[in-house]
This record gives structure tokens, C-alpha cells and sequence, in this order.
């Protein structure tokens, strides 16, 4: 079959160009060079034409390069001032932003701290957990990524390249998740009543680490980079007993999960349980750096001077993030049963396609949070870590824009804006 992308001398030079200045990073294995988009559809260097199953590592929720409301709301500000050192001195925009924001909250919240990405946002909250409890140690799972700078570094657990060399990391203990689809304790989920919350109570909690010095367990409700790891319905439930009866703080980190992507603001909601602090980040400025703690008030305030930055609070980033808020508030109902709605019939397509293919082992999402994870065989369960690549790699040469996951799930997240005749 004749591939739909045609890729010339133009990328590979770029690509050789791009690699003698930059230190490296986590580059697909396809050439694909951006170079414009919009909606469901973006462009590289060579004109090459595709849809966009990335929503560029979520970040484009509601179309590839935002909408025009947004960008219109960049340049308008970009005229006025750019930069205000919110952190030292005011400005009305963060404020008026920030009341809006706290109304997509459960009641209780209303403080909270602006910063520049997924990882300071959860930086913050690991400052603020420490502070409000007076406690220093930090719980999160296995699989879990939560950045790569220093301090969520130690909450990340998903691949040893990503903390080789740059620990130790003393005060975070790991824990299972529910990812029963090859369960670490060899369980079968309902029959295992929660085995993996039991080994959390009975090992870490009584063996290493007494559960009234942990500040906080963090969670992502759908594991991101481990794989898109759905856990069980009550899960979450059991997890928030644990940390209710201990006194520690439940962190949610909805940079990935959060901002509609599963058909709610908050994919914890899908869950019952409230936590007591949120980050979030990627989609909320539409496509500009943004990040945000979000805790709950009657936890307090924290003493002045103990955290703040530079560019936390930036007016053009506010401004995308103010314009994109005010977007989804006016649209929020039918972006949620679109996301339903699209969510399932995606997942009804791909359930049909594992029945037909031995490929794939397991289907699982939330809303327009998808994966497959791809096997050997699906006795077996072996990963098809090098069969993930060959996917990933012909979808490209077909005009189709995917992520990997985990160690061989491959990620389905379009903008929830896109159209039925993309999906």
C-alpha cells in the first residue's frame, strides 16, 4: 500500500540540525515535524497532512493551537503587558481567572498557587502537604508520574531511565496501584477484595513508615505515562479511608486526567471521592505554559516567602487560560456528553478490533482517555513493546498522530472537539 506521508532530505536535516543543539528527550521514533494545525488536523514541514490522536500530550483538549477566542485573547494581551511578576506584585487578570476557576471545584476550594507546568504544580503541592501537616514523608504508586524535576521526581515510579543517577529519594514510599489487568500481587479483581489497599495497610504502613508522618498520597485517577491504568470503581473510596484515618492529604494530579479529558472537570469525580489538593496543568492555557494547585480552604495558608516563582501568573498565559475557561463554562454540557459520547463509541470500535486481533490484550478508558495495551499473545500477556513501535510508526506514515504509554499500550487522545468522520 502506498504510505499517504511523504518525508524528503528537508526533515532529516532538520532532524540532524535539531539533534547536535538540544540534549535529548523522549523523541517518537517517527520524523514528524510540526509546523501548523488546527482542530483535529495538523501539518509538518513537507505539507503532510494528520489527524491528531495526541492533542499534543493532551494539552490541545479543545482542538489543535486552541481557538480563535484564545488566540485572539493572547495577542489582545500580549499588546497590553506580558509579564507582572504576579508572585511580588498584583494584577486583575490572574484574580478574575482564578475566581472563575474555583467555581469548576468541590465547595470547599478557593486557594490556590500559579506556576508553569505539570511537575511545579505538583512541586507546589508536595510543599504545601508538607507544610499544612507538618510532616515530610510522601506516599504515591508504582507506575505513577507526577514530572521530573527533583521533588515529583521521587513521586514518579513509571520508568528507572526517568530517575537513574539522580537520587536517593528518601522520604516518598511506593505502593501498588490497581492495574488489574496484570495485577503485581497475581490477583484477580473482584475476587481479591482489594488486595493491593490490603498490602498498603499490612506492609508499608506497619513495616516502614508509620502512616502519622505521611503528609500525602498522591494519585493520579487514570494512570498517565504508566499506561492509562483504570482502577476499579470503589478504589479511590478505599484509598481516602486510608488516608482519613492517618491525618495525610489526598493530591490529586489531574494534569493529564483532568480539564474534560474523561467527560468531568475533575476525572477523580468519576470516583466519588474529593481530594483535598488538585494540580493541574497541560490543557488549561490551551497551549501556552500553565500550572495549578488547587487546595482546599480550610486547610489554611501558607507562611509568605515559603514558595512563590518568577512566571507563575503570567498575563499571556492567564489570558489563554481565562479565554479557555470562559469557553468550557459556557459550554460545559455538551462538552461532557460529547466526551461520553465519543469516549464510548471509540471504545466500542476498539473492543470490536481486540476480539479481531490477538494484538491487542486489553481496552480500557475513561471518556476520551484511552488505551490499548498491546501483547504477544493474549494468553501469554507477554508485551509487544517492539509491535507498539511498528503500530505507531505505520499510523504515522498513514497521517495519523499517537502516543505511546507505559511499556506497550499505545494512548487515544484526540481533542474532544473532533469529529466523528476523523475518529
Amino acid at each position: 500500500m502506498e504510505m499517504a506521508v511523504k518525508i524528503t532530505g528537508r526533515t532529516r536535516r532538520l532532524i540532524e540540525r535539531d539533534r547536535k543543539v538540544f540534549l535529548s528527550t523522549t523523541r517518537e521514533s517517527y520524523p514528524f515535524v510540526a509546523d501548523h494545525g488546527e482542530g483535529d488536523l495538523v501539518y509538518d514541514m513537507e505539507g503532510n497532512r494528520f489527524i491528531d490522536f495526541s492533542s499534543f500530550i493532551s494539552v490541545y483538549n479543545f482542538g489543535v493551537n486552541a481557538n480563535a477566542e484564545v488566540r485572539r485573547a493572547i495577542t489582545d494581551q500580549v499588546g497590553k503587558l506580558m509579564h507582572s511578576a504576579f508572585t511580588d506584585y498584583r494584577a486583575e487578570l490572574p484574580v478574575k481567572f482564578g475566581e472563575e476557576l474555583v467555581t469548576m471545584f468541590p465547595r470547599d476550594f478557593g486557594r490556590m498557587f500559579l506556576s508553569n507546568s505539570g511537575t511545579e504544580a505538583n512541586e507546589a503541592a508536595i510543599k504545601f502537604a508538607q507544610l499544612f501537616t507538618k510532616r515530610s514523608y510522601i506516599m504515591a504508586f508504582y507506575s505513577a508520574f507526577h514530572g521530573r524535576t527533583k521533588g515529583s521526581l521521587a513521586l514518579t515510579a513509571s520508568k528507572t531511565v526517568q530517575r537513574e543517577h539522580f537520587g536517593p529519594f528518601s522520604n516518598t514510599v511506593h505502593v501498588p496501584f490497581a492495574y488489574c489487568y496484570r495485577c503485581p500481587l497475581k490477583q484477580t479483581y473482584p475476587d481479591c477484595g482489594y488486595a493491593c489497599v490490603d498490602f498498603i495497610k499490612n506492609y508499608p504502613l506497619k513495616g516502614e513508615v508509620s502512616g502519622k508522618e505521611v503528609a500525602a498520597f498522591f494519585v493520579e485517577p487514570i494512570q498517565g505515562e504508566g499506561g492509562y491504568i483504570v482502577p476499579p470503581k470503589g478504589y479511590f473510596k478505599e484509598i481516602k479511608r486510608i488516608t482519613d484515618d492517618n491525618g495525610m492529604l489526598l493530591v490529586a494530579d489531574e494534569v493529564q486526567s483532568g480539564y474534560m479529558r474523561t467527560g468531568k472537570f475533575l476525572a477523580l469525580d468519576h470516583f466519588g471521592v474529593t481530594a483535598d489538593i488538585y494540580t493541574m496543568a497541560k490543557s488549561i492555557a490551551g497551549g501556552l505554559p500553565m500550572g495549578v494547585t488547587m487546595v482546599r480552604k480550610s486547610l489554611g495558608d501558607i507562611p509568605a516567602g515559603s514558595h512563590a516563582n518568577t512566571f507563575g501568573g503570567n498575563l499571556v498565559s492567564v489570558a489563554a487560560a481565562y479565554a479557555m475557561l470562559k469557553h468550557v463554562k459556557r459550554n460545559r454540557r455538551s462538552l461532557e456528553a460529547a466526551a461520553k459520547r465519543k469516549g464510548r463509541y471509540m471504545l466500542k470500535r476498539l473492543e470490536q478490533m481486540k476480539e479481531r486481533y490477538e494484538l491487542i490484550g486489553d481496552v480500557r478508558g475513561i471518556g476520551m482517555m484511552i488505551a490499548i495495551e498491546l501483547v504477544r499473545s493474549k494468553k501469554g500477556k507477554e508485551p509487544a513493546v517492539k509491535e507498539r513501535e511498528k503500530v505507531l510508526e505505520e499510523s504515522f506514515s498513514n497521517g495519523l498522530i499517537m502516543l505511546p504509554a507505559g511499556e506497550c499500550a499505545i494512548r487515544i487522545i484526540p481533542p474532544l472537539t473532533i469529529s466523528q468522520s476523523h475518529m
